[in-house]
């Protein structure tokens, strides 16, 4: 039984399939972070957001990140989605759940999991504005 599901589409994120994926009749808690494109940053209208990746490194990355949190805290079962491409204001760039025994470890390693995929997986972001667009950090 594989305990991690690990994706970059241009598809869009389906919720469902990554609760579905960790659901487990032995886990009391389900943890979800659900990242959303916004409209505004830094007092400036966001138009739309595109999301770059190098994908063989950040799936690779990502799957590290998704083994650690198994290992790391007392989970059963963890999904991390990523979105590529344009994105528009409501849409879902990134999906993570995570199922546990207790819920104190789902939303431990659910925070884990979008802070460590924040910091170490190349997937980079292009907001665009009105006016104009701009490469933002190295992640998103």
């Amino acid at each position: 039984m594989k305990n991690s599901s690990v994706k970059i589409t241009t598809e869009k994120l389906d919720l469902n399939e990554c609760y579905r994926f960790v659901a487990d009749a032995s886990c009391g808690g389900i943890a979800v972070f659900v990242g959303t494109v916004r409209n505004s940053t830094e007092n400036k209208k966001v138009t739309k957001l595109d999301f770059s990746t190098y994908k063989p490194m950040a799936i690779k990355e990502i799957q590290k990140i998704a083994d650690l949190a198994l290992k790391k805290f007392d989970i059963k079962k963890i999904a991390i989605h990523h979105a590529e491409g344009m994105l528009q204001i409501g849409d879902i760039p990134v999906i993570i759940t995570v199922a546990s025994p207790h819920r104190k470890a789902a939303f431990k390693a659910c925070e884990f999991a979008i802070d460590a995929l924040k910091k170490t997986v190349p997937i980079w972001k292009k907001e665009h504005f009105s006016d104009g667009e701009v490469w933002v950090n190295a992640h998103p």
